[in-house]
């Protein structure tokens, strides 16, 4: 851009206009072409390899006839769409292609630089790819897949997308940078094994010799080196499996519009979009700042005290750039005071309590809703993600009573008192990312939901009514929803952790289905029948112990029974010593799942064999799809389960330190809104409290503003206390 910016300057100069007006009126017979190269010649417009710049300067001397400061010798235009050259004959049938890549002799990437090389490219893409050859649009260079076979497939690179909105989000660029950086971006956007050559991992493979033959290629031709790979893959005719399988990231959808789609008009099949960085510091030499965009960031990044707001909630789909800025005020006032309402929040300043308001009561069909408001906190969420090597999703349901808002429309039931009255209010269930080693990383998903009871009409036994139906299918949401964004973080391994409410069968045959890439722990609940002779518990217990270690047991509050839980003791917090056994097993299906094959697992089981007097023994029955291979591997799953409690503290935090039972709104919409704000500043705080204690010698400003590091060091000050300098 900033090179055409130079040739238009230079050329709008008077003594250039002039110049070129001689040269149209001596030579009546001179092309545009001819004109542009001796413009070049003239005053020096060349790319870093020496070659001229004749488009840029068409473009330039277009511009200038369109202000009538010149006229340009007419143009000889060819009617009609002109066709991608072609064979007289087609291509052959590649032969006797074996069924694995490495059984197949020569296999190597052809660049295409001859007239008959490009025409078997055009006759293959025509052949065999649904946007057949083109045309290509920019800079580009065309490879053929070749063997002793025969021809194999070709790929197929030109310039970038313009606008691409999951892209640019991912990158993390304005508009300026987009425009001076767009040129190190290349779209792959032609990939083709030809139909009919079935071979294992051929696709993934050629995948990976264009990535390495590509950069050099592109430097030699253009003299600038590209720094990112795009593709797109059309779902309705591909899968995207080899682009995962040679470590290409999935980072969302295109909108379903073309290059030149500029009314709207032209609807196109939305497409998965794919990029492979070609410089893992592609960001830094593209100029961009330090965690832009979705690329891995550090946990501690973004929640200082000074833009934690903004950068949690900033820019949150609400429908109004206006809306989404004001959830980011809401959020940094409510995050001073977290147990505090609003009115108490603003002090008496009554426009910000208005707008509060006016925020929180949008319409119930707006776009403001809790997952729009949760939106930016989560895409924050899943880069603290990708700088982790394991990432453990933890989903738990809490119920939130809302009993005392009698005139609150929308809420459903969450339990029976002790005189038998039903109590009001929603249903939380959350998945909560923490580290391996238990620092939480933000809320990943969160619904409320208004359940409510079941019709007397329906008479159906519940192994007849389908899962979708039930309540216990929100932990196989989270499930998959661990699963949607496993592609954005390849190297990351993530473990959906639930307690017992999760096993059921449903949720192991989904997982298996189509969440494999997620991992499973469960504690179990049902002594499930094996493929074997015994029951699942007695199986795993006649095994011999493997370890004996030492955990950590929370303590526990009391409850008093109700309708449809059971009375629990109160339990202060101890050093357990436990016995440890695990054995692979296979879960025999239910009957109402018989036509379906067993389900092989892991379960470990944790027994506590000296238990404190009065105490209960710890006994916990892990089911896991995770291979255990060693002693270690099975310690792991138990330090994992233990972290669980994570989220019994976030929820601890929400109803204590936010005081979102409390929260009062005229319906449950509107209360949903309040408490995804509180969501995310709850785990703030969660996380600010875990810091502070295991990472002593973080920075105070990391976590606090500068006006409150101020008062800190007063405080300190004035009761003699030590303030680490900042």
């Amino acid at each position: 851009m900033e090179t055409q910016n130079q040739i238009n300057r230079t050329l709008s100069q008077p003594e250039a206009i002039e110049y070129v007006r001689s040269i149209v009126s001596i030579t009546q017979t001179i092309t545009r072409t001819e004109l542009a190269k001796q413009l070049c010649d003239k005053f020096g417009f060349f790319d870093p390899r020496g070659e001229s710049q004749r488009a840029g300067c068409l473009k330039a001397l277009r511009e200038l006839e369109r202000k009538k400061h010149i006229v340009l010798p007419r143009t000889c235009k060819l009617r009609g769409k002109r066709s991608p050259r072609r064979l007289v004959e087609g291509v052959a049938e590649a032969k006797e292609v074996p069924g694995d890549v490495g059984e197949i002799r020569e296999l190597r990437l052809i660049k295409v630089e001859t007239q008959e090389q490009m025409r078997i490219w055009n006759e293959l893409m025509i052949q065999g790819h649904p946007r057949g050859a083109g045309p290509l649009v920019g800079r580009q260079l065309y490879y053929l897949v070749k063997s002793e076979h025969g021809w194999l497939g070709g790929v197929g690179f030109s310039s970038s997308a313009l606008h691409l909105e999951a892209r640019d989000r991912w990158i993390g660029w304005d508009w300026d940078k987009r425009r001076a950086s767009l040129h190190h971006v290349v779209n792959m956007s032609r990939f083709l094994i030809r139909p009919g050559v079935s071979c294992k991992n051929l696709a993934s493979r050629a995948l990976g010799m264009a990535v390495r033959e590509f950069p050099g290629d592109f430097e030699t031709r253009y003299g600038h080196r590209p720094l990112l790979l795009e593709s797109f893959v059309d779902t309705s005719h591909y899968r995207g499996t080899c682009y995962r399988a040679a470590n290409w990231q999935y980072i969302g959808r295109t909108k379903g519009r073309g290059r030149q789609d500029v009314f709207r008009k032209s609807e196109e099949s939305r497409k998965d979009i794919y990029v492979y960085p070609l410089e893992e510091d592609f960001r830094r030499k593209m100029g961009l700042p330090e965690g832009s965009g979705l690329g891995a960031i550090d946990i501690s990044a973004g929640i200082d005290g000074s833009y934690w707001a903004e950068n949690e909630f900033g820019g949150a789909p609400l429908g109004d750039e206006r809306l989404s800025q004001r959830l980011v005020e809401i959020a940094a006032d409510k995050a001073e005071q977290p147990a505090r309402a609003y009115c108490g929040v603003a002090e008496g300043d009554w426009p910000k309590v208005k707008a509060y308001y006016r925020f929180i009561d949008k319409p119930d069909d707006s776009a403001v809703t809790m997952s729009a408001i949760l939106q930016p906190h989560r895409e924050r969420t899943i880069q603290r993600m990708k700088a982790q090597k394991t990432v453990l999703c933890i989903q738990d349901g809490s119920d939130l009573n809302y009993s005392t808002l009698e005139r609150c429309e929308g809420l459903g039931f969450v339990g029976t008192n002790q005189t038998g009255k039903q109590s009001k209010g929603l249903h939380l269930h959350s998945t909560f990312a923490v580290t391996s080693s238990g620092l939480p990383l933000g809320v990943l998903r969160a619904e409320c939901t208004a359940r409510g009871q079941r019709s007397q009409e329906d008479d159906r036994p519940l192994s007849a009514i389908p899962i979708e139906e039930k309540n216990t299918f929100s932990w196989i949401q989270g499930v998959r929803d661990c699963m949607d964004i496993k592609p954005l973080m390849p190297h990351t391994a993530l473990v959906s952790v639930m307690d017992r409410e999760a096993d059921f069968f449903e949720i192991f045959d989904d997982q298996r289905r189509n969440s494999s890439r997620v991992d499973l722990l469960i504690r179990a609940q049902h002594n499930r029948k094996t493929m074997g002779e015994n029951k699942l518990f007695e199986e795993v217990m006649q095994s011999p112990i493997q370890s004996r270690i030492t955990i950590k047991i929370p303590r526990q509050s009391a409850r008093v029974k109700k309708k449809s839980q059971k009375a629990r003791s109160k339990r202060a917090a101890r050093i357990a010593e436990v016995t440890v056994r695990y054995i692979r097993t296979e879960l025999k299906p239910p009957p109402y799942f018989q036509e379906m094959p067993p389900i092989s697992l892991w379960i470990i089981h944790v027994q506590e064999e000296n238990p404190p007097a009065g105490a209960q023994a710890v006994e916990w029955f892990l089911l896991t799809t995770i291979d255990i291979q060693s002693r270690d591997d099975a310690l792991d799953c138990i330090t994992w389960y233990c972290l669980r409690w994570r989220i019994e503290d976030w929820h601890r935090v929400l109803k204590s330190g936010c005081g979102i039972e409390a929260l009062a709104h005229k319906t449950a919409e509107r209360l949903k809104r309040a408490i995804a704000i509180n969501l995310v500043i709850a785990w703030r705080i969660m996380l600010m409290t875990l810091m502070g204690r295991e990472m002593p010698e973080l920075p105070p400003e990391v976590l606090f503003s500068d006006i409150e590091i101020e008062v800190l060091r007063a405080y300190a000050k004035k009761k003699a206390l030590t303030f680490r300098a900042v």
